[in-house]
């Protein structure tokens, strides 16, 4: 508690890798009578009480060792900063999950020179089962994948299908219902690759404009409605399309009742990265169904003038806005600063009517200029 994110992935990452040493036979499951043929091929169950156990005996033993020699810890050369913020809001349940590792490489012993950080947010529905899930097995599908090192975005998209066919093992044996939309991108070095399922989203700003990355899965698509119908499902308009008069978004992690028809296929994309972008935000419907991109933008630079250039509680004022705006979905933004904040808020100063989408945003700017002037 209390120690550095860079410290802790490295002692997880040390921990882990004892862990892999040692024989799974004593920590294996009997087989549940509710799997199928071939399960017990593709997924071992384990003991989670005693290997938990094993773990924190190991991870005790590495920070004793760490204690007399600390070894060299290498710290990201990209400036990150993160602004996290998620709120139940009037839902009776909190089923949003989110998941920030500026550490990528660290928690996965990547030891080459190029930086990788992780981020994703899940908007889970039908319980809270599926987006648990996803947050905890997602990004080690991914850290894991062979492909890695030679083809992230392949290891990301791919890692969504192998987190859903994990957990509708899980639901088959326990009987959950649950499913999750998600969203995750991996900044990889210069470049950022996304991945997606569902109707939570990833948006770039990018000299003070708003840049769309993906459209989300959402049935009244006209190619969604077309894969599902040519599956034998329907997309009915009930208060909202939806899949068999069920789910208003058309692919999810879980849902194993309404399986093939939500599809577990993540889409992916990938980005150069020239240095100029100032933030990526992550988040779910419940932000983007009462925010507008380029609202974002007025919201964010408005929010830097205020606090002179502190982003930190950036991602606070967004949900408020949604809130404020007739939200009463749960609401999770995930704002990730790829320069520093000051600098944004310098650039707009230069040239405030090159910054921000609204005239808000451009009057704000002025009026701070007049002020600063008149001091």
């Amino acid at each position: 508690r209390g120690v550095s994110p860079l410290l802790a992935a490295s002692l997880i990452h040390a921990a882990v890798d004892e862990v892999l040493r040692i024989d799974f036979t004593e920590f294996k499951k009997p087989s549940a009578e509710t799997e199928e043929e071939g399960d017990e091929e593709r997924f071992t169950l384990l003991d989670g009480d005693s290997l938990q156990r094993c773990f924190f005996n190991k991870l005790r033993d590495v920070c004793l060792q760490w204690q007399k020699q600390l070894p060299p810890l290498k710290p990201q050369k990209r400036f990150l900063l993160v602004s996290i913020h998620a709120i139940r809001n009037t839902r009776r349940k909190m089923e949003d999950r989110h998941v920030l590792l500026p550490e990528f490489n660290q928690l996965f012993g990547l030891a080459d020179d190029i930086d990788r950080a992780y981020f994703a947010v899940f908007d889970g529905h039908g319980g809270v089962d599926a987006a648990n899930y996803s947050a905890t097995h997602l990004h080690v599908n991914v850290g894991l994948h062979e492909e890695i090192v030679k083809n992230p975005a392949e290891a990301l998209k791919c890692s969504f299908q192998k987190t859903d066919e994990m957990f509708l093992f899980k639901a088959k044996r326990e009987r959950l219902r649950s499913g999750t939309t998600g969203v995750s991108a991996l900044i990889v070095g210069n470049k950022l690759h996304i991945a997606w399922l569902g109707d939570s989203q990833v948006m770039l700003v990018r000299q003070g404009k708003a840049v769309t990355l993906m459209e989300p899965h959402k049935p009244e698509r006209e190619d969604e409605k077309a894969r599902i119908e040519a599956l034998g499902g329907c997309v009915t308009y009930m208060d909202c399309w939806r899949v068999n008069g069920t789910l208003a978004v058309s692919r999810a992690i879980g849902d194993l009742y309404q399986k093939p028809y939500v599809s577990g296929d993540a889409d992916g994309d990938s980005f150069e990265l020239s240095g100029s972008e100032d933030y990526l935000l992550l988040a779910c419907d419940g932000f983007f169904d009462a925010i507008k991109p380029y609202e974002v933008v007025d919201l964010v630079l408005d929010h830097l003038m205020q606090t002179n250039g502190v982003g930190v509680k950036a991602a606070e004022r967004l949900v408020a806005a949604a809130k404020e705006n007739g939200s009463s979905d749960n609401i999770t933004v995930l704002v990730v600063f790829l320069r520093e904040p000051q600098h944004i808020l310098a650039d707009c100063f230069r040239d405030p009517k090159s910054l921000g989408a609204g005239e808000d945003a451009r009057s704000s700017a002025f009026n701070f200029l007049g002020c600063e002037a008149a001091a």
